[in-house]
């Protein structure tokens, strides 16, 4: 399957060709910004580039625009980050997102839809950056903000790619998740704020559309751990809706922030369920003009 192979091909070539793109490894950075931008290109978008200054290194967002044909100014925002921690290859963390954001961009590049769709790739999510105003994200955030943008929404793409079948492989961050989501890590899950709460069931909608992929959703309050551990925060610093779709990282993925977050631990067929689920959600709340 055609999408399964790209999801593939961008995942080794982040994680295996370039390897650790932490945030002071402006080559292997500069290499990953370079394959986002040449790819969005290949689809026939054209690519700003939103690059900014952290301690006199240049970092770069890399953005794509799809045109709404009749609501063009409200705009939806699909994001991915494409760096790292500092020595590890972040195959599911995150270059499973980019792959991700990248095939969504290639399956809607010749679509109709109502509303504008945004992709960009964003720097700097890792720590030392993380939750600070230096996040890729959080710069694009405030320049949307400081032009009044109509943003109906945000999807962060931050872990899609890692499941397991069996009991018990799943775990939560408060013990009596137990009672409401499954035990085995097979599903993806929608996660963001109580002020979301309508953006995310809107969007678990059009996602289950799309697969049968197991869905799961949360819309909960900053204190519960993880729930704002994304790119998707940064918008709420700025009082837009956002939402993350994940595999839910350290609650089951044991090789989070390890040298061994490699290709081969990845689910591929799955990982194009869960871009089948998103494109259809984006169809719906873009509302796809046949």
């Amino acid at each position: 399957m055609e999408i399964q192979t790209n999801l593939k091909r961008t995942v080794n070539y982040l994680s295996s060709v370039i390897g650790s793109r932490g945030y002071l490894e402006m080559k292997p950075l500069g290499l990953a910004a370079d394959y986002i931008e040449g790819e969005l290109r290949s689809y026939g978008y054209d690519v700003l580039i939103q690059p900014y200054d952290f301690e006199g290194r240049i970092y770069k967002n890399i953005i794509a625009e799809l045109q709404g044909k009749k609501t063009q100014e409200k705009i939806l925002v699909i994001g991915a980050h494409y760096d790292t921690v500092i020595g590890t290859p972040g195959a599911d963390d995150n270059a499973s997102g980019i792959a991700g954001l990248l095939e969504i961009a290639r399956l809607l590049s010749n679509k109709n839809l109502d509303k504008t769709v945004h992709f960009v790739a964003f720097t700097l999510e890792e720590p030392p950056l993380f939750m600070t105003r230096h996040m890729g994200s959080y710069v694009y955030a405030r320049s949307l903000k400081k032009k009044r943008e109509n943003i109906e929404g945000m999807v962060s793409l931050e872990m899609i790619g890692y499941f397991k079948d069996s009991p018990k492989s799943q775990s939560f961050p408060l013990p009596f998740f137990n009672w409401f989501y499954p035990n085995k890590a097979n599903f993806i899950a929608l996660v963001g704020n109580l002020s979301s709460k309508s953006f995310i069931s809107s969007f678990k909608s059009g996602f289950k559309k799309g697969t049968d992929l197991p869905v799961e959703s949360l819309s909960t309050i900053s204190l519960v751990p993880g729930m704002d551990f994304s790119d998707h925060s940064s918008f709420y610093r700025f009082g837009y809706k956002a939402l993350m779709v994940t595999d839910t990282a350290f609650y089951r993925n044991t090789h989070y922030h390890e040298i061994t977050d490699r290709e081969e631990t990845l689910d591929y067929r799955r990982m194009t369920e869960v871009v089948l689920g998103i494109r259809s959600a984006i169809e719906k709340l873009g509302m796809y003009l046949p």
